[in-house]
């Protein structure tokens, strides 16, 4: 049992403790409610022996006459009991209601720049609902066990004490071992929630990413994330189900194996001087009060008990506290000159038997750099970058960014280099959230005005409504998209950009301003490039045809390389090298 649940209980037992009126209320109603249980195996027993067995068929009818009797007055005493349920159950959702509310006022003042926490109107309406009727559920159940129990044991009593050294031992067992599954299935449950809601979360934020994914070539990283989630999720099930199994053994030692035992022993009851009703009747009390109940409560104890305890964890907020490390520390500042990139004999496919996209690559891209990737649509663009970035791994040779081999941060953003893809990623939020997403440590205004007015953001920006303005990924094209995730990469600390073709979406001189705003940033700088502008503003361009490759200035590829010609005429309709038909860059 968690630290949140002993801190609970203690809070139950006051909330009780404090409506001795409505506990006294539904107990003295209980017990003529129950009154139905104790009367149902004696008159059954009476009715055979003085009645039916006896050849007097009207006293027979009498004695069940007298137990339907008692059924009515227990739906009747029924409605007293629903009575004393309200008085316990309203305050407990007017006490939630009131912290609720209490709670999220108390934050808003503390701090009036947070966005509105629209999770209340749930807390306020569904959970706060739901505590309620499980409240009232696990009351209603609990109660009926204990009476029905009573007046059950009672009836045994009164029919003849041998019968509970047959029905009590098997009793007290199943009930023994159901109590001794809550803790352990209380935690196997909350593990299986928790593990569902990763896998839910990781799903969801897949498949609304999925293009950027595959842009990055994160498909094998990313399948190995889900299906680690996925098969935590399995074990997680397995246990709770081998707890749920032993649950049912607990139900089955409880409730089937007395009447088996008294069936056994009815041939040693008849020998003591019990009468055959005397074993009907006790058939009854097992049958028609004992399995029921047992049943019921704990159904009720293993579900709507966990479920309640749950929801009122979180409706206190006595949530645990979030377990994922916190994401590491970013520099204040990029270098000067940025980190030095390097392809050694670097080989790259996806599959082991798949074609090599990029094969035995040297490449140096200095400090400070600003080097433009071009090439037609599969010829491994977008896998470059991946390589940089560390979502991918080389297949042999090795990349090298400041000297060491980049690798995907566990957690958060990456303090050293920012990748970009075609598909920019903008999540709900406010605009300011979503521009200092890449800061973990946040950023002084004028650096973030400063990037705002180098990207040209900030018409964008005063039309959404300012930096504190609610933002709705769907409302925004994808050249907006792109506009604020240049803008949010322009202000991180990271000394080396990534721009997978992410200005594709912006028109000519929107690309212009934002490439040469990364270009004048400290840092260094790799483009795939999709117009020969972009890859003219670059100090070097790299030309990927395959596993080919040729490296060099505009200039210089114009001359030596037919494919380059081929795009910038693609490109450029000045440029006199026409390209045939069907030549461009994705």
């Amino acid at each position: 049992m968690t630290a949140p649940t002993f801190r609970l209980l203690p809070r139950a037992v006051r909330f009780l403790r404090a409506r001795p009126r409505a506990l006294l209320a539904m107990a003295a109603w209980s017990v003529l409610e129950s009154g139905h249980t104790f009367v149902s195996g004696y008159a059954v027993a009476h009715a055979l022996d003085a009645g039916f067995l006896a050849g007097r068929t009207g006293t027979g009818l009498a004695w069940l006459a007298v137990a339907a009797v008692t059924v009515v007055l227990g739906g009747i005493a029924g409605r007293g009991v629903f009575r004393g349920l309200a008085a316990l159950v309203e305050p407990l959702r007017d006490r939630l209601v009131c912290q609720v509310v209490t709670a999220a006022l108390g934050r808003a003042v503390a701090d009036p720049s947070r966005a509105a926490d629209s999770a209340v109107v749930s807390r306020l309406t569904n959970q706060t609902e739901l505590a309620r009727d499980s409240f009232a559920g696990l009351v209603l159940v609990a109660r009926s066990f204990v009476f029905t129990v009573a007046g059950a044991l009672v009836g045994l009593l009164s029919l003849a004490p041998e019968l509970l050294l047959v029905v009590v031992p098997p009793l007290l067992a199943g009930l023994v071992l159901f109590l001794a599954t809550l803790v352990p299935m209380a935690r196997h449950q909350r593990a299986f929630l928790q593990a569902d809601e990763a896998l839910a979360a990781e799903l969801g934020a897949v498949a609304t990413g999925l293009r950027d994914v595959v842009a990055c070539g994160a498909q094998r990283r990313t399948a190995a994330r889900t299906h680690a989630l996925i098969e935590a999720e399995a074990r997680t099930a397995r246990r709770l189900a081998r707890w749920t199994a032993a649950r049912s053994l607990a139900l089955g030692i409880a409730g089937q194996l007395p009447v088996l035992l008294l069936l056994l022993a009815a041939p040693w009851l008849l020998r003591r001087h019990l009468t055959t009703g005397d074993v009907l009747g006790a058939l009854t009390y097992l049958t028609q009060a004992l399995q029921p109940a047992l049943q019921s409560v704990m159904q009720a104890l293993g579900t709507a008990g966990t479920r309640l305890l749950v929801v009122l964890e979180r409706l206190t907020g006595e949530t645990p506290p979030d377990p994922r490390p916190a994401p590491p520390p970013a520099p204040t500042a990029p270098p000067a000159d940025g980190p030095r990139v390097e392809f050694r004999a670097t080989t790259f496919s996806y599959g082991a038997g798949a074609r090599p996209v990029v094969r035995d690559l040297h490449l140096t891209v200095e400090p400070g750099e600003h080097l433009a990737v071009v090439g037609p649509s599969g010829t491994g663009k977008s896998t470059l970058t991946g390589l940089a970035a560390g979502l991918l791994t080389p297949t042999a040779g090795e990349v090298r960014v400041a000297g060491r081999a980049p690798s995907a941060p566990a957690t958060g953003p990456d303090p050293h280099r920012v990748l970009i893809p075609q598909q920019a990623y903008v999540f709900t939020g406010t605009v300011r959230e979503n521009l200092l997403y890449l800061c973990p440590d946040g950023a002084p205004p004028r650096a973030l005005e400063a990037s705002l007015d180098a990207v040209g953001l900030g018409p964008l920006v005063d039309r959404l409504g300012g930096l504190d303005a609610p933002l709705d990924p769907t409302a925004l094209s994808q050249g907006e998209r792109q506009l604020l995730a240049l803008g949010r990469a322009h202000l991180s600390p990271a000394p080396l950009m990534l721009l997978d073709e992410a200005t594709c979406h912006l028109d000519p001189a929107a690309e212009e301003r934002a490439e040469r705003a990364f270009r004048d940033r400290p840092g260094t700088l790799v483009v795939v490039a999709h117009r020969i502008s972009s890859a003219r503003r670059a100090d070097r361009i790299l030309v990927l045809d395959g596993t080919r490759t040729a490296l060099g200035t505009h200039a210089d590829l114009l001359r030596r390389s037919p494919l380059y010609r081929d795009l910038a005429g693609g490109w450029d309709p000045r440029c006199p090298q026409r390209p045939p038909t069907g030549a461009h860059l994705a």
